[in-house]
């Protein structure tokens, strides 16, 4: 039937320029509370690189490192460059991974709620464990068990923010889980900061305050009611209209409504949706969830986020001074980040992309100069180029986090149709986190290797995605979640792609016909 093909690709036009509703208090608790998921991937993020240059944590899990910091002489850019301290970052992330990939079927058939309540469990186990640690075992399993939390966390509070938010409000809405990464950064470095004069267990209480945010999730999570989505596509109809009523405000939300049950139909029908995810049709998609999270990775903004305390010391920094400066590139990613959320619906993802993309270039190859002239293996950085690294360095991480920081998640988060969409964040979360890890477990070594050329080299990928945004992203502001498939048909370069794909449907169902 000529309907069949319709549906399959987008839902009705008319009907989506129908859609009722306002932005709903009871939108904004929900939403609020979901993306605490964020503060946990945020926490980690920013306490990591804290602790590992805390004397009394080297000391007692990472000695040779910590006899290495003391050598004055030791060639700066060396000094923190060891394999396994690498790993008590990273090994956060490859669980994480592993974990994204078990959580995806769970989303699916039990709701996204089921994930943000494992996530917080997960979460919370690894931050007592991690906090009580005596031994370098018992520190890593701890934070494996954190990584199972963000697996399951990243893997539904995207998806969980995308569906509840009116579509006008989406990335806006959305963006509450990179401000909530970027918050939970910033108070990671400011707990940091303090808790490095408490000697010497200060370590044992940035590692442990990580249950906090992780109980609010797992709380909230069983609080938190169901998106409609989730609901219609289990079947349960009924409830999902009431929760889409009351999340709307109205009780005119048909059109919405027939277009969540359009899409849980042809959803239903697709058992299984990685196999579904990789055919032609949905192959914008995919590419998108996989360069979306790698591009992300490579702007280098890990090396900020995981060890702005060791690259500030690494630069000559004073201890207090480096946790100082860290708190304060923790404080612009927070501001940065509302600047989006005030202006992606208005001006539209593509413009916050590629304006970010180019001031990251231009702040990543000044820093990379005044490193590569004016600081050597075994000297430190006058008090005036210091300053200077710094302004760049926040002005870097001010660009990314108007841009693909937020943006990062959100893009994927929206581009797929039900019937993949959990699919569809279990790779892009996957894929993220295994760029995490490789640069967290690379990153020590590729400094004391390349030296100020790092900065160079991320600079490098950052023209390229930059590059591709502008000829291959199309814009998605405003277009209702369930329309998504409509604009890589409209697109020069995909809709070769999809086009030829959907007339190989049509041509097949009229021979059967």
């Amino acid at each position: 039937m000529a309907g069949g093909g319709i549906a399959s690709i987008g839902v009705n036009k008319e009907r989506a320029e129908n859609y009722n509703g306002k932005l709903t208090l009871y939108v904004i608790i929900a939403c609020i509370v979901a993306a605490v998921g964020g503060s946990l991937f945020g926490y980690d993020i920013g306490i990591s690189g804290g602790v590992t240059s805390m004397d009394e944590f080297l000391r007692r899990f990472f000695y040779s490192v910590y006899l290495k910091k003391q050598h004055v002489h030791e060639d700066n850019y060396c000094k923190y460059n060891n394999q396994v301290l690498a790993a008590f970052t990273s090994s956060l992330y490859m669980a994480g991974l592993v974990a994204s990939l078990v959580a995806s079927p769970i989303t699916r058939n039990h709701g996204r709620r089921a994930s943000i309540i494992c996530g917080g469990i997960s979460f919370f186990l690894g931050a007592v464990l991690n906090a009580a640690a005596i031994n370098l075992g018992m520190l890593l399993f701890g934070r494996i068990m954190l990584g199972v939390g963000i697996g399951f966390g990243n893997q539904a509070v995207p998806l969980y923010l995308s569906e509840m938010a009116p579509a006008h409000l989406r990335g806006c809405l959305n963006m509450m889980f990179q401000l909530a990464t970027t918050l939970g950064i910033f108070t990671a470095n400011m707990i940091n900061y303090g808790t490095s004069k408490l000697h010497p267990w200060g370590w044992r209480l940035s590692l442990g305050l990580a249950a906090a945010p992780a109980f609010v999730m797992t709380v909230g999570g069983m609080l938190l009611p169901e998106t409609p989505n989730s609901l219609i596509e289990q079947g349960n109809k009924t409830k999902g209209r009431r929760v889409l009523e009351r999340i709307r405000g109205t009780e005119n939300v048909d059109a919405e409504f027939e277009d969540m049950v359009d899409a849980s139909e042809l959803a239903r029908l697709v058992k299984h949706p990685f196999r579904n995810i990789l055919k032609r049709r949905n192959r914008p998609q995919l590419i998108m969830a996989i360069l979306m999270p790698t591009f992300q990775i490579l702007t280098g903004i890990n090396i900020i986020l995981f060890y702005a305390p060791v690259l500030f010391q690494s630069m000559g920094f004073k201890r207090a001074a480096s946790l100082y400066s860290s708190a304060l590139t923790g404080a612009v990613l927070a501001s940065s980040t509302l600047v989006s959320m005030a202006t992606v619906d208005r001006w539209g993802r593509r413009i916050l992309l590629i304006t970010g993309g180019i001031q990251m270039i231009i702040c990543q190859v000044i820093v990379a100069i005044i490193l590569g002239l004016k600081f050597g293996s075994d000297k430190e950085l006058s008090r005036g180029y210091s300053i200077i690294v710094v302004v760049f360095i926040c002005l870097f991480v001010a660009a990314f986090g108007y841009s693909w920081g937020p943006l990062g998640w959100t893009v994927p988060s929206e581009i797929f149709p039900l019937e993949t969409r959990s699919a569809g964040q279990s790779i892009t979360v996957t894929v993220n986190l295994f760029f995490t890890f490789a640069i967290a477990q690379s990153f020590l070594s590729l400094l004391c290797v390349m030296r100020f050329g790092i900065f160079l080299f991320f600079s490098g990928w950052i023209a390229v995605m930059t590059i591709f945004i502008y000829l291959f992203l199309p814009e998605t502001k405003g277009v209702p979640i369930e329309e998504m498939m409509r604009l890589w048909e409209k697109h020069w370069f995909w809709k070769k792609i999809v086009s030829e794909d959907q007339q190989a449907k049509n041509t097949n169902g009229l021979n059967h016909a």
